[in-house]
């Protein structure tokens, strides 16, 4: 079965969203309303609406962070992932949690980044070297 995830959420300003999210970010730009854009945010659909962002607390914890909770995120393999961490550092985005390595040497093993687009939105991009063993503990 093929699927793709879809995620709905507000943001203050499309032509900033579109700067984040189209540029800095690399997704293609889909439909389109003067209230409203969707991306292809790595295979799968956001659509972001003009509004207030959803409120988020640092309750969540990651290793010895305490990260924004709910946040969205994608899983990419390292090549990707490795790429994108250098666009983002080169770009001086500030990071809620640097782009790191968790599970050293464990099954699970990942890196991770967590930032937060112009509107305050959290987002964690995890890099894994198999996305077939993703699951695994």
């Amino acid at each position: 079965m093929r699927s793709a995830f879809h995620l709905a959420f507000n943001v203050r300003d499309l032509d900033e969203a579109r700067a984040f999210y189209g540029g800095l970010l690399g997704a293609a730009e889909g439909r389109s309303t003067e209230t409203w854009v969707d991306f292809d945010f790595f295979g799968h659909q956001l659509s972001l609406h003009l509004g207030e962002p959803f409120a988020t607390a640092d309750t969540g914890k990651v290793g010895a962070h305490m990260v924004p909770m709910p946040h969205l995120g994608v899983v990419l393999e390292m090549p990707y992932w490795q790429q994108l961490a250098h666009r983002l550092q080169s770009a001086d985005l500030e990071f809620v949690i640097p782009p790191s390595v968790r599970f050293e040497g464990q099954p699970g093993e990942q890196w991770t980044m967590f930032f937060r687009d112009p509107s305050g939105n959290p987002i964690e991009v995890k890099g894994v070297a198999d996305l077939d063993r993703l699951f695994e503990a």
